[in-house]
């Protein structure tokens, strides 16, 4: 059982880090427009530099803006003093986090930037500070206790510069029109981004055997295609290719239960079935199958199938 003392301690930590975030949201002016007017005015990377726990907030900031439209990525300010300023290009724009202000690793890079006519973008809590006077736009963050109980460990402040960053990231997001279609393209493996592929893209990707008949096979036949195929059916087509049917185990069990269980796949089928096209986003794919209780349907171009797609299998690789 949790100490009461704990509880206490994680309650004010967060309460300590919200009021931050509150000092901050309060604290927030046209500085923010002035940062994102000299991100969009340029077509190079924007570099984020930050050391100790605001270079890891840095590395977020980062991928959370090259996730977004905006190419970024983030430079340490220690192997930018051994050879990585060659990173930082003319056109470039580098954002500086450091809450003091002062640290001294920075200085390189802010000795570089003001050399090369680098736009600075610095996030701290001082004006005053290195980094305040060398920065050409300054989102200055509030001073802040810490929730260290030692008044120490960066924990109010990387919270506030996170946050800050998420909303430097937001406002370019709209200037952008940064659309979920886009998101998921740079999210290919995730679920987003396989729910905006299309079906013909998750076709590509298969090479299981697609199970067809054709609709003067005999039943026989079907019921072998149907357990070879292992999707719990089989598309029927007629003499063009076109698909004109399918049988699934519940059609084979209903006609063997109404003694009908002869004759051609014609006999048994399904005429006329669910089919998908190429250009069907899987997110269109998932909510056909979920709304209509189906567990699979084929992909099919000028009517003749081209591949098919199977709940069991997008439940097993993610999609769902």
């Amino acid at each position: 059982m949790a100490h009461e003392s704990d509880l206490d301690l994680a309650r004010n930590t967060i309460r300590i880090e919200r009021d931050a975030l509150e000092q901050l949201e309060a604290s927030i002016g046209p500085s923010i427009a002035e940062a994102a007017d000299l991100i969009m005015a340029t077509d190079r990377h924007i570099i984020v530099a930050g050391v100790g726990k605001s270079g890891h907030i840095g590395q977020k900031i980062a991928a959370s803006l090259a996730s977004t439209g905006t190419p970024s990525f983030f430079l340490h300010p220690t192997e930018a003093s051994h050879g990585d300023l060659g990173m930082v290009v003319p056109g470039s724009v580098v954002i500086a986090i450091s809450y003091s202000g002062e640290s001294r690793e920075l200085v390189d890079l802010l000795r570089f930037c003001k050399g090369n006519g680098i736009p600075l973008i610095g996030m701290t809590r001082s004006a005053e500070s290195t980094l305040g006077r060398a920065s050409d736009v300054l989102l200055e963050m509030p001073v802040v206790a810490e929730a260290c109980p030692n008044g120490l460990a960066p924990t109010s402040s990387t919270t506030m510069a996170l946050a800050l960053g998420d909303a430097l990231t937001i406002v370019l997001m709209a200037r952008r029109g940064f659309s979920r279609e886009e998101f998921g393209f740079r999210h290919p493996g995730g679920k987003l981004g396989r729910s905006l592929q299309t079906a013909g893209d998750y076709i590509e990707t298969k090479t299981d055997h697609m199970p067809i008949i054709s609709a003067s096979a005999d039943v026989r036949d079907v019921i072998l295609a149907v357990s070879e195929g292992r999707k719990g059916c089989v598309g029927v087509i007629d003499e063009d290719g076109r698909l004109i049917g399918m049988v699934t185990d519940g059609d084979l069990r209903r006609a063997m239960l109404a003694g009908k269980l002869s004759g051609t796949a014609a006999n048994v089928m399904t005429a006329d079935p669910k089919a998908l096209g190429p250009d069907d986003r899987m997110s269109a794919v998932i909510k056909t199958f979920t709304e209509q209780r189906i567990s699979n349907a084929f992909v099919t171009v000028d009517g003749k199938p081209v591949g098919i797609i199977d709940m069991k299998d997008l439940l097993a690789e993610g999609y769902v």
